[in-house]
């Protein structure tokens, strides 16, 4: 054996040790009489007589154990086996204690587990109270976590977290852990820039002001404010349906509700998409209900699985309506009519199309059916509708609201129910009054703004229409997400660092898990602030950073046979990317069209700033 591994054996046997030289115990060892024996290369088995020299019945004496036996923790310890040694014994033969653990050895972990001595089976075998002795060892932990870091950073998936200091009057600039070092961010889930919205920050501001920083408790214990009742009403309002509950996450109102809900359902078997967000699954483990998991996007499948229960099973089909990370949009309306079929209930994640979508920004439910919404009350019901046909819709308020919370809306009973079961509901502060008042500011606002929304669209198109110019490898979709494929993850983040070093442009690289090994990739998400000199910098830099490191193209992919639609036909990538057929964007050009108006004529005429890009102008301009 490794000399220095055994004296990390040897170590844990003895804290002393850990402070005596390798030299002075070879000395010590070697000097004694028979007994120990310690050879000079501290084999296995010197190892093993070491720690027999503490057994029963042990008489050889080596000057080390004399030593030892001077040690205030293993000096008692060998007296009393030596007590015990001298007694006579009705028993088997005496066992070293340590022999199982160390002829079974495989590493640190499986050394720090001994086995018990046979002195104390006879009172285990009684129900006795066992005891292990003070020279067992305990389990290595600082090694397991040392052990499992070394494993991310040999995979290239270990996280690094960059210092970045978005600034609100500067949006979307930010400075680094220098202040004077300025990049500009092209990859903040703030979509439209609401966290530093003039109405958002008065809302908070006041609120602070009048009712403090903190809730003082949970829900039920003096944190149930008019404002968290206002919040959860205009969450009611906006997804049009009976009741809505916040959470102090979208991760907690996932995991939370699908548990608690799963739980209760008798015999409740869960059809979950294969790309469902973290917070879904870890909901559906902890719910403990049978589940299946079906092809992304994959209407066939799902409907395979769900064929295989009677109508009378209690089901739920969890989806999302826009996935974060490759810019895919779930197949609600098709999904909702499986769901009628075979007697199953749906669990929409509206997460990254809340605010972004919709006239109101209720998500991409609300966007199918755009016309009606516009023209339907607040609120109300609109029969037949995709987003009417959704049970449950969970969104966040962290993302293009801007500021930080979860939520689900539903049918007043189910939301009751979650209230009234879900420990992580109940045990939690509930969300700081100057944070929901500023969360009701941003729903308003966005409720009757198109502006934000018309910019970010416009934005992603030429984005994107840039970058397929420039042969840089994105991931088709229908959304405003831009993954923009790399395919390995240290090369990944080596793109990330280059960007931001050399070319002050901040864009975060994405690894296993939240993508598959081999689809690693960069994922920008322009918003309403980014100029067009800034998203041209940004295509420059990206053109020269895969020069640098020779990462592959569009056409390079194509050769490959394509991945996760790069380089893949349009037609077998359609149902995969979702939405509808032949139409390239959730946000179709009339649309655009209409939100440019309407926002003129809010305004009294004035032009949307910035500059509306060039593509855009163009689909205007042929509607006049």
């Amino acid at each position: 054996m490794d000399p220095t591994k055994a004296m990390s054996i040897l170590s844990r046997a003895c804290p002393y040790l850990a402070r005596t030289g390798l030299s002075a115990l070879q000395s010590l060892a070697a000097s004694g009489t028979v007994g120990v024996g310690f050879a000079r290369g501290l084999t296995t088995s010197a190892i093993e007589q070491a720690r027999c020299s503490v057994c029963p019945g042990h008489t050889g004496q080596s000057a080390l154990l004399a030593k030892a036996s001077q040690c205030p923790v293993v000096g008692p310890a060998i007296r009393a086996n030596d007590a015990d040694a001298s007694k006579p014994s009705q028993s088997q033969p005496a066992t070293c204690p340590y022999a199982k653990g160390a002829s079974n050895s495989s590493g640190a972990a499986s050394a720090a587990r001994t086995s018990a001595s046979p002195a104390a089976m006879p009172a285990a075998a009684e129900g006795k109270p066992v005891s292990h002795g003070s020279l067992e060892t305990t389990f290595d932990y600082e090694g397991m976590y040392q052990e499992r870091l070394a494993k991310k950073h040999a995979d290239k998936s270990y996280r690094y977290f960059n210092n970045i200091n978005r600034l609100a009057t500067k949006y979307p600039r930010a400075h680094t852990a220098n202040a004077s070092n300025m990049v500009t961010v092209w990859c903040s889930n703030d979509y439209l820039g609401q966290s530093k919205s003039p109405a958002v920050v008065d809302a908070m501001k006041s609120a602070l002001t009048t009712y403090g920083a903190g809730a003082g408790g949970t829900r039920n214990i003096a944190g149930n404010s008019a404002l968290h009742l206002q919040l959860e009403s205009e969450l009611a309002t906006l997804h049009r349906k009976e009741a809505a509950l916040v959470f102090s996450s979208c991760f907690v109102a996932n995991d939370a509700t699908l548990s608690t809900l799963c739980n209760a359902l008798p015999d409740c078997v869960i059809f979950s998409d294969k790309m469902n967000h973290a917070s879904m699954i870890q909901g559906i483990r902890h719910s403990k209900a049978r589940k299946h998991v079906f092809g992304h996007n994959d209407l066939a499948h799902l409907e395979q699985l769900l064929a295989q229960y009677p109508r009378s099973t209690p089901k739920l089909i969890a989806f999302e309506s826009v996935y974060s990370m490759s810019g895919t949009v779930g197949r609600i309306p098709e999904i909702c009519a499986l769901a009628k079929k075979y007697g199953a209930i749906t669990f929409l994640d509206e997460v990254h199309a809340v605010g972004m979508y919709g006239p109101h920004g209720a998500g991409v439910a609300e966007h199918y059916d755009y016309d009606a919404s516009l023209s339907t009350p607040a609120g109300q019901r609109i029969p037949r509708s995709v987003l009417d046909q959704v049970d449950i819709v969970t969104g966040t308020l962290g993302k293009a609201f801007g500021i930080v919370g979860g939520y689900i809306a539903a049918s007043s009973s189910l939301v009751d129910m979650i209230r009234s079961y879900a420990p992580g509901f109940i045990f939690t502060t509930s969300l700081p009054p100057p944070i929901v008042a500023g969360a009701v500011a941003s729903i308003q606002y966005l409720s009757g703004s198109q502006r934000e929304r018309y910019l970010q669209q416009t934005h992603m198109r030429e984005l994107k229409s840039d970058l397929a110019a420039a042969g840089i490898p994105v991931v088709p979709n229908p959304s405003h997400i831009v993954p923009v494929l790399v395919g390995d993850a240290e090369r990944a983040k080596a793109a990330s660092d280059l960007l931001l070093n050399q070319h002050a442009i901040y864009v975060q690289s994405i690894n296993y898990p939240t993508v598959p090994v081999g689809e690693e990739r960069l994922r920008i998400t322009p918003g309403p602030g980014h100029s067009s000199d800034m998203r041209a910098q940004l295509v420059a830099a990206l053109d020269s950073v895969w020069g640098t490191l020779g990462l592959n193209r569009t056409v390079d992919w194509e050769r490959l046979g394509g991945r996760c639609g790069v380089g893949e036909s349009r037609t077998n990538s359609e149902l995969y990317v979702g939405w509808k057929r032949g139409v390239e964007y959730v946000w179709e050009d009339s649309q655009l069209r209409q939100a440019h108006d309407y926002e003129r004529s809010r305004k009294g005429g004035v032009p949307i700033v910035p500059a509306i890009p060039e593509t855009v102008q163009q689909i205007i301009s042929a509607a006049v």
